[in-house]
């Protein structure tokens, strides 16, 4: 019987990585169809745990396996994008991001501690990104489907003092895409240990 090809990282075997990167990918598909509005959020942003998967990857697999479940669920969600793939391209990016930095420090420090410093840095790491990621390419492309005086308009109806773009980013996109990381962490560090026979075996 021929032994299955292993994986130089882990000693992991490749089918196995395949199967569970591709599971997990549909299960991140499936997550990002299930989003829902937040009162403190404009009603076009919406709140998704699409990530869960992508970071359960990247600490059981590698940082790599993490970024390709964030591409693969959002060419799968390409197929009703509503921004011309926009959003899916801003999505991918400020996922991967988040967790191959948080793989890469767990890397590094292969423990509990080390998961979870990972992912903090990786969700803040993602937070940060988001802010020149929104300001020059996501808002001025949704721009061109509602004014920015719209936009920030909508802002404004729930905190009348933000001014500009900026503003709105700073005051309510950057702390939310925090703590939408956050949510991912917590939710990982739940069901990690018990989901583990799954993804290393």
């Amino acid at each position: 019987m021929k032994k299955s090809a292993k994986s130089p990282a882990n000693g992991q075997p490749l089918t196995h990585k395949m199967t569970v990167t591709a599971m997990l990918s549909a299960v991140s598909a499936v997550l990002m169809f299930i989003d829902f509005s937040v009162p403190i959020m404009p009603s076009f942003i919406k709140l998704d745990i699409s990530e869960l998967p992508a970071l359960l990857a990247s600490f059981s697999l590698g940082p790599v396996y993490g970024v390709v479940v964030c591409l693969i669920k959002n060419l799968i969600n390409l197929a009703r994008s509503t921004t011309s793939g926009v959003g899916e391209l801003c999505n991918f990016l400020l996922g991967a991001v988040f967790v191959f930095t948080a793989g890469l420090v767990f890397k590094k420090m292969k423990n509990r501690k080390g998961a979870f410093v990972g992912a903090l840095i990786g969700a803040f790491v993602m937070a940060v990104l988001s802010l020149p990621l929104n300001y020059y390419v996501t808002y001025p492309i949704y721009a061109n489907f509602i004014p920015m005086e719209g936009i920030i308009g909508m802002y404004q109806v729930i905190l009348p003092s933000v001014k500009s773009l900026w503003d709105c980013l700073l005051v309510f996109n950057a702390p939310f895409t925090f703590v939408k990381g956050l949510i991912d962490v917590g939710l990982t560090f739940l069901i990690y240990k018990r989901l583990s026979p799954i993804l290393h075996k």
